[in-house]
């Protein structure tokens, strides 16, 4: 699943209603990396080795986007793509109700505005 995931803080970007055009992103070791904020960008770059361990294995739910270790999530093939689910049975249930659109929100698909969309205060804005 391609989801866009904050390389410093493991924030899920589509929660937090940023999308690709919106990320900050940034070049490390030719790969190119996504942020929230400026401020995270600023952080990795005094540690992107460390932080890239920290981040590496966090998946999302479609459905609630919690942010989790891959170890800890139900993993489940559908239509040839594994998702992630947190163990919580409501993600489940109510992802069957409407698949595809859990799958294209979390793709950045939607127009989700985040779940931070009224706070001013937010780093996301």
């Amino acid at each position: 699943m391609n989801t866009m995931i904050c390389a410093t803080c493991g924030c899920s970007l589509i929660r937090l209603g940023i999308n690709n055009e919106q990320a900050v992103k940034f070049e490390y070791n030719q790969i190119l990396y996504v942020f929230c904020c400026q401020g995270c960008l600023a952080l990795f770059k005094q540690s992107p080795t460390a932080l890239l361990k920290e981040t590496m294995d966090i998946v999302v739910c479609p459905t609630c986007l919690a942010e989790k270790r891959n170890k800890i999530m139900l993993s489940v093939l559908i239509n040839d793509q594994t998702l992630h689910f947190c163990r919580c049975p409501y993600c489940f249930d109510t992802f069957k109700e409407n698949p595809q659109y859990y799958i294209d929100r979390l793709e950045g698909r939607t127009g989700f505005k985040g779940l931070f969309v009224d706070d001013e205060k937010a780093c996301c804005h």
